[in-house]
């Protein structure tokens, strides 16, 4: 018997051992070829995307039941080779995707992806570490810590303030108000985090009329629902009146407060007045939490950190980076000046995930488990750009803005309907027959957005402000400069050529 089991290992180690190793090499070989070449495929498509900036349309060709057909491959049983998959997936979606990367796009918030911040997010996907803890990925902790600060720094935050990163602002508001409903409920002795929401003392949530949806959804996540919140009407300027949250504040007798502020609301780009507003909501206690999805990037800039005064002094922030920062998606911050409060909300301990030593945990200061390395776009942004870059980007988007804004304005048919106090701006199309009504104004708005979109040369949405269609002008692309302004303001004026009646 052992001298069957011998000879077996003999030949074995004479025939098979070489035929196995010689196996398992081509398959690797294989393998890494197979990846260098949807890496090359990929890299290649990606450029051919990016160097058509210039010249393809704007805003999306091809039809949902286009990309339907093309996109709905038969599933088989047997795969097909990765470069194929890769150059399928670049053809099937031509038309589809939006020129959101280039410098005509103007519609919604959307930035672009500098350079950098690009390169940064490939090799994060490369590198395919799980952020949750220091433990899988000491490097990717480090860099989510040290941008973490940098941000404070370029933001005007308090330098004791915890941080977060997340997928956006929508994420960043449940982040902000899960401390902040930790904070206010432990000042009742109810722990919410064993307790949960039923039974628990009531909480007042009182933001303003010209407050983002992500917050709404953030308080029906957290359990508070939208009956808690209180809706305060905005002034003229879209900003919250002092004295109307003061009378707010004080028929709420010992009912605690979260107030919720605006850095730069969605239509007007509006501040609160921070310095004013806070001092009002601490004398009652409330929790101060700031939306500053886009505008608290204004504190980066010399010119217009004065819209930002005051808002260091809140309990709780939120900004994107694949706003203004220019990095991709998804990058939110949160950011909270109580820590314990912060980390009492989301920190989870395991026997299998070992805290080292001094080491930062990711997951102890966000909602999600597993998850990108999501700082590092935004680490290599910052190097990219400097405070100096940084503030070029704010000044710049700010002054394009205004230019649009005003020079389409100025156009037969055109009105201005909010000039820019930073990067946002309103126009309005009239409707030029005579005893043309309010709806048949709304309804040209709409068609010259359509008509300006159809060009391809530029991209606009548009939106109700108080009762009225307006187009809504956002710049904060990287890349947007002198010749993207002059085919915007040409788009314009060939929809409202294309949109007036006959003489």
């Amino acid at each position: 018997m052992l001298r069957c089991v011998a000879n077996h290992w003999m030949a074995f180690k004479r025939y098979g051992e070489p035929l196995l190793t010689r196996t398992i090499r081509d398959f690797t070989m294989e393998r890494d070829d197979d990846r260098t070449r949807a890496l090359e495929k990929a890299f290649g498509h990606a450029r051919q995307h990016l160097e058509g900036e210039r010249t393809r349309p704007v805003g999306a060709t091809a039809t949902g039941a286009e990309l339907r057909r093309r996109l709905g491959h038969l599933l088989t049983d047997a795969g097909i080779p990765a470069a194929r998959v890769i150059d399928d997936l670049a053809r099937d979606v031509e038309g589809g995707l939006l020129g959101s990367t280039g410098g005509r796009f103007f519609g919604w918030v959307i930035g672009g992806t500098l350079p950098a911040a690009l390169g940064a997010d490939w090799l994060t996907s490369a590198w395919d570490q799980n952020a949750a803890i220091h433990a899988c990925s000491p490097a990717e902790a480090v860099i989510e810590e040290i941008a973490g600060e940098w941000l404070k720094d370029l933001l005007g935050l308090p330098a004791e303030a915890s941080f977060a990163f997340v997928t956006g602002t929508q994420a960043a508001h449940l982040t902000c108000l899960g401390a902040a409903r930790h904070s206010l409920l432990r000042r009742l002795g109810w722990d919410v985090e064993e307790q949960g929401m039923p039974g628990a003392p009531r909480i007042r949530v009182l933001t303003s009329s010209e407050r983002h949806g992500s917050v709404e959804r953030a308080l029906r996540l957290l359990g508070f629902g939208t009956a808690a919140i209180e809706h305060l009407p905005c002034g003229e300027d879209g900003c919250l009146p002092p004295e109307t949250l003061a009378r707010a504040l004080a028929t709420g007798g010992d009912v605690p407060a979260i107030v919720v502020l605006q850095a730069g609301d969605l239509n007007i780009g509006a501040f609160d007045p921070f310095a004013a507003l806070i001092p009002i909501a601490r004398k009652h206690g409330a929790w101060v939490h700031v939306d500053g999805a886009f505008g608290l990037w204004a504190a980066a800039s010399p010119s217009h950190r004065h819209l930002t005064a005051g808002a260091a002094l809140a309990d709780s922030w939120t900004c994107d980076g694949h706003k203004w920062l220019n990095t991709p998606f998804d990058c939110g911050y949160a950011f909270v000046r109580d820590r314990e409060a912060h980390r009492g909300s989301f920190s989870h301990r395991t026997s299998y995930a070992p805290a080292a030593g001094d080491a930062r945990d990711q997951i102890d200061w966000n909602p999600e488990w597993s998850r990108r390395g999501r700082a590092v776009p935004t680490y290599a942004a910052i190097r990219e750009l400097g405070r100096q870059g940084i503030a070029g980007l704010v000044e710049r988007s700010c002054a394009h803005a205004r230019e649009l804004v005003t020079r389409i304005g100025a156009l037969p048919g055109a009105e201005v309907a909010w000039a820019p106090v930073i990067n946002q701006g309103l126009l309005r199309f009239q409707d030029e027959r005579a005893g043309a009504t309010d709806e048949d104004h709304d309804r040209r708005t709409d068609t010259v957005i359509q008509g300006i979109v159809a060009t391809g040369e530029a991209f606009f949405g548009g939106t109700t402000w108080r009762g009225r269609r307006c187009m809504r002008v956002s710049v904060c692309n990287w890349q947007t400069g002198r010749d993207d302004i002059e085919r915007a303001v040409e788009a314009a004026r060939q929809a409202l050529d294309a949109t007036r009646p006959p003489s």
